[in-house]
């Protein structure tokens, strides 16, 4: 079983490193992608929980990106962790990332919610600060029903607690992905509403898969997305896109998976990338 998203304590996922791998492996897992948000933090310690469990891991991140004016996360696989632009990249992302929070719960407080920064980092811990800790706090706080409501009322797009990110190029994304190493696919284009032509701009910059399979795609999605991967080249990867379930209830480890040609496939891109 193949499943290459997922997420750690590292970015906004509920469990460690080390807690991933093993409910991972008890879901019957085989193969794992760590691809937490803007971080590589996580894949030390994934690395050596997936050896001691006979896994294999597969080193990622999911870089939040913008393509023709909409949102894009492109995932990155096989990169390398010690890359010097990923590990400043990450760097310049925490510093925005605390930045950003600071400013929404500033506006939580202004509508009339006594957020502060340390319940963030309670629930944070030493991961890069996202919306869905803030959301987890408004939860835990009896605030918000789920992460969801936080989402739908304060902290969605547009929304009032909301505060605009860094914006990434997809096209850099993808060339920032690449000279570490690693292939780049666009992760769930159904949820973020991918049309053709944004799938097809991001193919010509050198995208290599399209998350084809992924917990929220129902099978029209699917075939879909299979049909714009079958015309564009790119690999159809699957992934759950597991945070945990205080984070993203509903999304289970294992649920989406991938045939081993089509991983093999994926991997010989970033082999070829390499040697070129």
């Amino acid at each position: 079983m193949i499943d290459l998203h997922s997420h750690t304590t590292a970015s906004d996922g509920q469990h460690s490193p080390e807690e991933l791998l093993a409910l991972a492996s008890a879901a019957g897992v085989t193969v794992l992608a760590v691809t937490d948000h803007d971080t590589v933090a996580g894949l030390a310690a994934a690395k050596e929980a997936a050896k001691a469990r006979g896994m294999e891991l597969v080193p990622g991140i999911e870089l939040s990106a913008f393509v023709l004016g909409r949102e894009a996360h492109i995932l990155g696989h096989f990169l390398r962790p010690e890359d010097p632009d990923i590990s400043r990249f990450a760097d310049m992302l925490r510093t925005e990332r605390q930045q950003r929070m600071e400013q929404m719960v500033e506006k939580m407080r202004k509508l009339g919610f006594p957020v502060r920064m340390e319940d963030v980092y309670a629930i944070a811990e030493k991961g890069h600060l996202a919306r869905p800790h803030l959301a987890r706090v408004l939860v835990e706080k009896g605030w918000c029903v789920d992460t969801k409501e936080a989402f739908d009322r304060f902290l969605g797009d547009g929304r009032p607690a909301w505060v605009d990110r860094f914006r990434l190029d997809g096209a850099d994304a993808i060339k920032l992905i690449r000279n570490a190493g690693g292939t780049a696919t666009l992760a769930h284009p159904g949820t973020s509403k991918m049309n053709r032509m944004e799938v097809e701009t991001l193919a010509k910059a050198g995208l290599a898969g399209l998350e084809v399979h992924h917990s929220d795609h129902n099978p029209s999605v699917r075939e879909k997305y299979l049909s714009l991967a079958r015309e564009f080249d790119l690999v159809p990867t699957a992934g759950s896109d597991f945070h945990g379930e205080k984070v993203a209830p509903g999304r289970h480890l294992g649920t989406a998976s991938m045939p081993q040609e089509l991983f093999a496939k994926l991997r010989s891109r970033a082999d070829s990338q390499r040697a070129s």
